[in-house]
C-alpha cells in the first residue's frame, strides 16, 4: 500500500493541551506580522497551517521555539510560558525540534557528526549512544548507510532528510516543519513526503506543519489552520476542511492554488 494513502486517525491525540498561544503579535519593523494569534494544540496533535505566502506561516512557528519573539502574548508550553525572561533557550529547544526549508545542517561535518553535536552538547549524552541514536534515526529515514558521508556531498532530498534524523535525535515532545519540501524536486518531495507520513503515524509527539502540500496535509493533519495577513482566519478538523463547504476561506485558497 501507498503509504501517502493512508490516513491517521486521531487515537495517539490527548486531551490536555500541550501548547497554548493567547494573544500574540509580532512585529517586523512597522509591519504587524502576527495579529492577536490564539490557538490550542493538544498532545499528540497533528496540525497544519495553510496559507499564502507571506501570511505569518512560518513566523508563527519560529515563535515557538524563539527564533522569533513576539511583541506581546504569552505562548505557554505545558506549564511554562516560554516568553518570560527566565526561559533557557536550550532546555526549549530540547522539546521543539524544527526541520528548516533550507535544512541548516554544517554542510562541512558527516551526516553522523551533524546528528550527534546537539544530543552531545545539549543533552549531555555519551558520545556511544549518540552515535547508537544516530544511526538508528538515521535508518529511519533510509541513510544509515551514509552515515560518515559529508553532508555537502548529498543532494537536497537527501540532506531534508539528514535534518528531520537530526530533529529526533534530541526526542523532542513537539517538532516544527517548515516547508520541508519546498526546495525540493518531485521526486525528492515524495521522498521525503513519505518518511513524514509514517513519522506521523509512528509517532508520540506532537507536529506543527506548515506546508503547501495539500494532499500530504489531508493525509496526516488531525486539524487544519488557515492564516491570511498574520491572523488566523479559518480552523477545523481535516476532513471536515477538505470534504465540507463549512470553510469558505479555505475553500476559496483551495480554489486559487
Amino acid at each position: 500500500m501507498n503509504t501517502l494513502n493512508k490516513n491517521i486517525t486521531n487515537e495517539k491525540i490527548n486531551n490536555d493541551y500541550l501548547i497554548k498561544i493567547k494573544n500574540v503579535n509580532k512585529y517586523f519593523g512597522p509591519h504587524k506580522v502576527l495579529k492577536n494569534i490564539n490557538l490550542k494544540i493538544k498532545k499528540n496533535e497533528i496540525l497544519t497551517i495553510i496559507g499564502h505566502s507571506g501570511s505569518g506561516k512560518s513566523t508563527l512557528l519560529r515563535c515557538l521555539n524563539l527564533l522569533e519573539k513576539p511583541y506581546s502574548g504569552e505562548i505557554w508550553i505545558k506549564k511554562q510560558n516560554i516568553l518570560e525572561p527566565d526561559t533557557k533557550l536550550s532546555e526549549l529547544r530540547t522539546k521543539v525540534g524544527m526541520v528548516f526549508q533550507s535544512f541548516n545542517l554544517f554542510e562541512e561535518k558527516t551526516i553522523l557528526e551533524n546528528c550527534c553535536l546537539a544530543p552531545i552538547k545539549i543533552l549531555k549524552i555519551s558520545e556511544e549512544q549518540a552515535k547508537k541514536t544516530a544511526i538508528e534515526k538515521l535508518r529511519e529515514v533510509g541513510l544509515s548507510h551514509l552515515a560518515n558521508k559529508n553532508v555537502n556531498f548529498l543532494s537536497g532530498g537527501q540532506k531534508q532528510r539528514v535534518a528531520i534524523a537530526r530533529a529526533l535525535c534530541m526526542f523532542p515532545e513537539i517538532l516544527l516543519l517548515d516547508e520541508p519540501t519546498s526546495a525540493l524536486d518531485p521526486d525528492a518531495s515524495y521522498e521525503v513526503l513519505k518518511i513524514l507520513n509514517n513519522l506521523a503515524k509512528n509517532c508520540d509527539m506532537t507536529l506543527i506543519i506548515v506546508t503547501h502540500e495539500m494532499k500530504f496535509a489531508k493525509k496526516v493533519s488531525h486539524n487544519i489552520c488557515f492564516m491570511e495577513k498574520g491572523i488566523i482566519i479559518e480552523k477545523g478538523p481535516s476532513k471536515e476542511v477538505f470534504t465540507t463547504n463549512n470553510f469558505p476561506k479555505i475553500k476559496s485558497f483551495f480554489e486559487d492554488l
